[in-house]
C-alpha cells in the first residue's frame, strides 16, 4: 500500500506507545523518586543507580534486537505487538515492589523492553509515512514522550507528596494500563495498513548482509561517527538532568505541586519541540541544527544551579523546547534519510545501543557527584555531557558540509563489503 502523510492513525498510536515508552516507563522513575525513596528507603545516590540498572536493560535490548531481526527478518510486527504489551504489564508490575532488589529487576525489564520497543515503533511507523514528511512524522512521534512527562508533573502532589505514600504505586499501574490500550491500538491501526507484509526471501537475506555491516557504516568518520558520538554524550547528560532534576527541587524545600509543575512545564515545551525539531530537521537535515538544540539545552541545565526559581523553570522550558525530543528525533530522521531502507531498523538499533550506554554511564557520574556534593551539583553534571554533544553535533554538520562541497553528500549507500 502507498505511503502516507505524517499526520495519520498509525503516527497517532505510535505517538500514544511513546506517551508510555520514554514518558510513562523511564523517565517517570526521575519525577517518582522522593515517593519511592520514602516508601522503600535508600538515598537517592542508591535509587539513582537503579536508573543504570533500567539503562543497561536497554543496552541488552538493542544489542539483542538487530541480530534478533537478522534470525527473524520477517517477524518485526510479531516482536513489536509482543514487546509492547508486555511493557504495559512489566510498568503494573513494578508498582507492588517493596524492596531495592524487585524494583531493580523490573527496571531493568522494563529498559530492556522499551528499548526494542523504541526502535521497532518507529521504524514500523515510519514505513507507512511518505519520504518527505519523515521528520514531522517523527517529531509527532517523540512528542509523545513530552505528552508523558506533562501528565506525570500534572498528578505530582498525588505521587510525591508526602501525605500520598503510595501515589506512585498508583500512577504506574494506570500508566501501565494505557500502555496495553496503546499496544492494541498500534497493533490495529498497522494490521489494517497491512504491514505486516511479508518481504521477500531475496530481500531478506540481503537484509542479513546489510546487519552485518552496520557498526561499520555508524563509526566511519567520513559518515556518522561524529552524529553517534553526539547521540552518546546527549544520552549521558540528559538522564541526569532528568534524574536528579525533582529530588533537587525537593531537597531545597520547593512543595510537590511546583515541582510537578516545573516538570510539566519541560512535558508542554517539549509538544512544540515536536513539531519544531521536525519541521527544522526536514528543512535544515544537518548536524548543525542538532548542534544549536544541545546548545541551548547545556545553557537550560545551567538554570538549575542558580538557586533562582525563575532561571530553573526558564532553564526546565527551554529543555523542553530544544533539546529533550530534538536530538532522539533528528538522531533518527538523519539516519533514516541517508542509510539504506532495509538496514534502518538495524542501524538505528545500534545507534539505541550508543545511546543508552551513555544513559548508563549518566546515572553513575551523576550518583558520585550527588554523593560526594549535593543534588545540585549532581544536576550541573549534566551539563557538560550536553556541551561535548552539542560539539560532536557541529563536526558532523563540518563533515556533511565537507562532503557536500566535494560532490559527496551523503545518501543511501549499500553497506555490502566492496
Amino acid at each position: 500500500m502507498g505511503t502516507k502523510s505524517a499526520f495519520n492513525w498509525i503516527t497517532l498510536w505510535a505517538s500514544l506507545l511513546f506517551v508510555v515508552i520514554l514518558g510513562f516507563s523511564r523517565l517517570s522513575y526521575g519525577m517518582f523518586l522522593p515517593g519511592i525513596q520514602r516508601a522503600i528507603g535508600g538515598s537517592y545516590g542508591q535509587l539513582g543507580m537503579l536508573g543504570t540498572v533500567n539503562f543497561i536493560g536497554y543496552l541488552v535490548g538493542t544489542l539483542c534486537l538487530s541480530p534478533l531481526l537478522s534470525r527473524f527478518p520477517d517477524s518485526k510486527p510479531v516482536i513489536n505487538r509482543i514487546t509492547c504489551l508486555l511493557l504495559g504489564l512489566t510498568l503494573i508490575g513494578s508498582a507492588f515492589s517493596d524492596h531495592f532488589i524487585p524494583l531493580g529487576i523490573w527496571r531493568f525489564a522494563i529498559g530492556l523492553l522499551s528499548a526494542v520497543a523504541t526502535v521497532l515503533v518507529l521504524s514500523i511507523a515510519m514505513d507507512a509515512v511518505r519520504p518527505e514528511e519523515r521528520g514531522a512524522a517523527s517529531g509527532l512521534i517523540w512528542l509523545g514522550g513530552s505528552a508523558g512527562i506533562l501528565v506525570t508533573g500534572l498528578f505530582a502532589p498525588l505521587t510525591i507528596g508526602p501525605s500520598h505514600l503510595q501515589g506512585w504505586r498508583y500512577a504506574w499501574v494506570a500508566m501501565g494500563v494505557v500502555g496495553v490500550i496503546a499496544a492494541f491500538g498500534f497493533e490495529f491501526v498497522t494490521r489494517k495498513r497491512g504491514a505486516d507484509n511479508v518481504p521477500s526471501q531475496t530481500e531478506s537475506k540481503s537484509r542479513i548482509k546489510e546487519n552485518e555491516n552496520v557498526y561499520r557504516l555508524l563509526l566511519d568518520p567520513r559518515k556518522f561517527l561524529f552524529l553517534i558520538a553526539s547521540y552518546f554524550f546527549f544520552g549521558s547528560g540528559y538522564i541526569i538532568y532528568f534524574t536528579y532534576l525533582i529530588p533537587s527541587l525537593v531537597s531545597q524545600g520547593i512543595p510537590s505541586l511546583y515541582a510537578g509543575l516545573i516538570w510539566s512545564g519541560i512535558g508542554f515545551a517539549g509538544l512544540f519541540n515536536g513539531w519544531i525539531g521536525g519541521k527544522a530537521i526536514d528543512r535544515w537535515p544537518s548536524g548543525y541544527t542538532l548542534a544549536s538544540g544541545l546548545t541551548l539545552g547545556t545553557i537550560g541545565v545551567i538554570g538549575a544551579t542558580t538557586n533562582t526559581m525563575l532561571l530553573t523553570v526558564l532553564g526546565a522550558v527551554l529543555i523542553g523546547l530544544v533539546s529533550f525530543i530534538t536530538p532522539p528525533l533528528m538522531t533518527t530522521a538523519l539516519l533514516r534519510r541517508h542509510v539504506p531502507h532495509h538496514a534502518y531498523a538495524a542501524c538505528l538499533s545500534a545507534a539505541t545501543a550508543f545511546f543508552a550506554s551513555g544513559q548508563i554511564i549518566g546515572p553513575i557520574v551523576g550518583g558520585v557527584v550527588v554523593e560526594r556534593y549535593n543534588l545540585q551539583f549532581g544536576v550541573a553534571s549534566s551539563a557538560i555531557f550536553m556541551a561535548i554533544a552539542a560539539v560532536f553535533a557541529g563536526l558532523y554538520g563540518q563533515q556533511q558540509r565537507k562532503l557536500e562541497a566535494g560532490g559527496l553528500a551523503e545518501s543511501p549507500l549499500p553497506l555490502q563489503d566492496k
